[in-house]
């Protein structure tokens, strides 16, 4: 499982005894959707395989998945890629000993940024950086000496200030695990150092619209079983929950945000069955179980992220290695659990024992893998797979919020020289086209906050999130006044303006001029401060205060 922690026997037992019970009669399924099979690993070709849970994949520029395993290759396992239609090739031999199967994030150079536990020059982890061709590079060698981390279990992710963030299992201050922050050339600064006895991070970190890391420790807390926290890129922590068994325990999977702006996550144990549990949680740290799964009905061992869909519908998996209960989860934004599908062995095609987290490519459709092929493929070594949600091809950005004339990258099919950008409606200019899955584009003069939508010909692609236009005031005339007084504000991207205050007291009173201009009347009880005008793409403060007489 990948958990360095001593689980308790009663959880133990209730496992053998729940697997014991479980009859012929499996759940029933509440969908008809079927995986289907697009490539099945051999490792006995001298190829990876044998994908498990940690192995996160990601789309990469060229519409390509890639990932990691531990398995096969010249020893260690590799980093592969897969095409959509499922042609796999190995791109790169990973250090024999080196546990490299956390799977990959993209960074913003169209690179791939992984972390191996163990093996290199100091042998406790190191991250490294692969390109799409294959080129490797470590970029840094944990050292597990004057509070550095080691044992990195999850790859970095890279933040909006474009640094990446990562968490160790051991090491720090205390040798409880660590948080990091790695620059994109290699140097690594440790942000923070659990005290917690026992913490021992090991899920990838996601970065919310607030701007703060959110993660997990299966182990730790007051309890010893696990807490979520949230931190800031400059380190300073907060606990957001403390998980006690009831509510679930042991978190290995990565958090994610949904478009409500709470975030999701699973445990491995703990819940009403011991089985794991399925929750959501605000950025203030309200806990909602969402379900308790249940060895015999769901599968146990939910080891991966789940995922939102462009349905609004949240997927995921059961984990258990092994083990024929496993399935394809459900739940809906109101919190409704259903299964897609289990993986009984029966197939005749489709492998057993989930593997890394569903990911949705943008021609629509989840991909998911297996550890194991099913028993009519020779030398089989798990498959990837894809699941038909019913969604539509769609666009994703790679920023959800900027500037104008800030670039944004986009990641769809189809794209063309043609192909038309537009940010709610208003086009862009500038599009720089990378092959057809591809695109950049600068923010255009006038761009509102809403959905970006690419056109080629008569086919329209939207994106699965929404692009925030963040203003920004630059002055305002005249720099003092009483009550009253009509002040004029200049910025750029006020068109879609819902607020205005002067020293923190709101102004009933304005009018939205243009894009780039607005007039408001200095509110009853203005204080001397910033003017600070809000849209629907966020805030902007004044460079100077407004002077109230």
């Amino acid at each position: 499982m990948g958990v360095g922690s001593a689980k308790s026997s009663f959880l133990v037992v209730s496992r053998l005894v729940a697997f014991l019970m479980i009859s012929a009669g499996l759940a029933t399924v509440a969908s008809a959707q079927t995986p289907v099979t697009i490539y099945n690993f051999n490792l006995a070709n001298g190829n990876v395989g044998a994908p498990k849970p940690f192995d996160i994949a990601v789309q990469g520029r060229d519409g390509n998945l890639y990932s990691t395993t531990n398995a096969g290759g010249a020893g260690n396992g590799g980093v592969y890629v897969v095409t959509p239609a499922g042609t796999e090739k190995l791109l790169h031999d990973l250090p024999d000993g080196s546990y490299c199967n956390s799977g990959l994030t993209l960074g913003s150079d169209g690179n791939f940024y992984g972390a191996c536990t163990s093996l290199d020059q100091n042998n406790y982890g190191f991250l490294y950086k692969v390109t799409p061709t294959g080129a490797f590079t470590i970029l840094y060698s944990f050292t597990n000496a004057n509070g550095d981390g080691d044992h990195p279990q999850a790859p970095p992710v890279q933040a909006k200030d474009g640094n990446f963030y990562g968490t160790t299992q051991s090491g720090g201050a205390d040798g409880n695990g660590t948080v990091y922050k790695l620059t994109p050339s290699g140097t690594v600064a440790i942000l923070y150092s659990f005290t917690d006895l026992g913490a021992a991070p090991t899920a990838p970190l996601v970065q919310g619209t607030d701007g703060n890391l959110y993660g997990s420790t299966p182990n730790g807390g007051a309890n010893r079983v696990g807490f979520i926290f949230k931190i800031t890129t400059a380190g300073k922590l907060t606990v957001l929950h403390t998980f006690d068994l009831t509510d679930g325990g042991f978190p290995t999977a990565a958090l994610i945000q949904g478009s409500d702006g709470s975030f999701y996550g699973t445990t491995l144990e703990g819940g009403a069955n011991n089985d794991g549990v399925a929750f959501k949680i605000t950025a203030s740290g309200k806990f909602t179980l969402l379900h308790s799964f249940s060895l015999a009905t769901d599968g146990n061992f939910s080891e991966t992220a789940m995922l939102q869909a462009t349905d609004g519908n949240f997927y995921g998996t059961t984990n258990n290695t092994g083990d024929y209960q496993n399935t394809i989860y459900k739940i809906t934004p109101k919190g409704v659990f259903s299964i897609v599908y289990q993986f009984d062995g029966t197939s005749a095609t489709v492998g057993t024992s989930p593997a890394n987290a569903l990911i949705q490519s943008t021609n629509g459709l989840l991909y998911g893998a297996t550890t194991f092929s099913s028993s009519a493929v020779a030398g089989g070594s798990g498959t990837i797979y894809t699941l038909d949600v019913g969604a539509a091809p769609f666009a994703r950005l790679s920023l959800t919020s900027g500037l104008v004339g800030g670039s944004v990258s986009i990641f769809g099919q189809g794209f063309k020289g043609s192909s038309v950008v537009k940010f709610d409606g208003v086009q862009a200019t500038g599009v720089t086209r990378q092959g057809t899955t591809y695109i950049t584009v600068p923010v255009p003069s006038g761009a509102l906050t809403g959905n970006v939508t690419v056109t080629t010909g008569s086919t329209t692609l939207t994106s699965n999130q929404i692009f925030k236009v963040t203003p920004k005031l630059k002055s305002f005339t005249p720099s003092q006044g009483p009550v009253g007084t009509s002040v004029v504000i200049k910025g750029v991207s006020l068109t879609q303006t819902t607020n205005v205050t002067f020293g923190s007291v709101k102004t009933t009173n304005f009018t939205v001029d243009s894009d780039t201009q607005i007039t408001a009347i200095v509110p009853t009880g203005a204080k001397t401060g910033k003017v600070v005008v809000t849209t629907k793409g966020g805030s902007s403060s004044s460079p100077t205060a407004y002077i109230v007489e």
